[in-house]
């Protein structure tokens, strides 16, 4: 009997001391904050730069672990079905840029219910879906500059067309009607915007819209394409066709993909603002909304590291800069980079 009692007692301590351990283990793993970068697609190389800031800033604040993740094809299906594992997974934050500003939301709503941060960055979701929304620069200074590099290109002169991602790309719809408005402008009255395509981030798609186009239009005199994916395919396009300095090519471009195309002259000038920055000031509003100093509301000012500070807005909006024009001078500077 006295032996029987023994190992009860020892068998005892034995699991208060393993639980205490796995407690003290939980808490360990518990003080790391777990986020997502979840992007459109995988292999595009504006949200590879996106999630080098964000791993760039996880280091600097310590205690985070950043994983990256998107689908294969840029779909709100394959978006809102990494969502739901995430949901599982219990993360701490999640930041996405948006396939569709809609779609997501009821996921979304599951996640913040679930007590994970959501917060949306370069293609917004809805009010609603998310805390907070980080844009790149404001919709109408990125819509009307690039129907000004277009048309320092063309000498203000001929046809011009679009080339953009999705049709429920929310930051290139709102960018497109920005460049619908500030092509009404007396100035641009020798140019037309013809018409505007859906390359759906694909190259292969995006390549043949911009084939397409060329045979279309025989005055098109410029191809603006907001969206890196597509610059790099109808830059491809247009110099495969033999038409470098006949049909220009602009619009929003990694330098390291680009570089090549703006040193030959196919595309001579384009724009965007650093990808690096964007990642890493996603973190940096992640990390003050699951410390709970701030909760994302309108006037507040968010601590971001080498990028200062960002300012939430109306409708949980937060603006990063301007974009940046590369061309010839500059392209190898930045290429190094990202």
């Amino acid at each position: 009997m006295k032996k029987a009692l023994l190992f009860v007692l020892i068998a005892g301590l034995v699991f208060s001391s393993a639980f205490a351990q796995g407690t003290k283990e939980q808490a360990t793993a518990k003080a790391e904050k777990e986020i997502v970068i979840l992007v459109k697609s995988m292999g595009n190389g504006f949200f590879d730069a996106v999630y080098k800031g964000s791993q760039e800033a996880a280091g600097e604040l310590g205690g985070i672990k950043t994983t990256y993740m998107g689908p294969p094809q840029a779909t709100a299906e394959g978006q809102i079905e990494i969502i739901e594992s995430l949901i599982a997974q219990r993360v701490d934050g999640i930041a996405i840029s948006a396939n569709d500003a809609d779609a997501l939301i009821p996921v979304t709503k599951k996640a913040m219910a679930a007590g994970i941060k959501v917060i949306s960055f370069d293609s917004g979701i809805n009010v609603g879906g998310r805390i907070v929304d980080l844009l790149p620069s404001n919709a109408e200074l990125i819509g009307r500059q690039q129907i000004q590099l277009a048309a320092e290109l063309t000498n203000y002169t001929g046809d011009v067309a679009v080339l953009s991602a999705s049709a429920q790309a929310t930051n290139q719809n709102l960018w497109i009607s920005w460049m619908k408005e500030e092509i009404k402008d007396a100035k641009y009255a020798k140019m037309k915007l013809v018409e505007v395509v859906y390359g759906d981030d694909a190259p292969d798609k995006s390549y043949r819209e911009a084939v397409s186009l060329m045979q279309k239009y025989p005055n098109l005199k410029a191809i603006i394409c907001p969206t890196t994916v597509g610059l790099l395919a109808t830059a491809q396009a247009v110099k495969d066709a033999g038409k470098t300095g006949v049909v220009e090519v602009t619009g929003l471009g990694l330098p390291s993909e680009m570089k090549g195309y703006i040193l030959d002259g196919t595309c001579r000038q384009m724009a965007l603002w650093n990808p690096i920055d964007l990642g890493y000031t996603s973190t940096y509003i992640l990390n003050a909304l699951i410390d709970g100093t701030s909760k994302g509301t309108v006037g507040e000012v968010i601590p971001a590291g080498r990028m200062k500070s960002v300012k939430v807005e109306k409708d949980g909006l937060i603006y990063m800069s301007t974009p940046y024009v590369f061309n010839k001078d500059n392209i190898e500077q930045f290429a190094a980079i990202f």
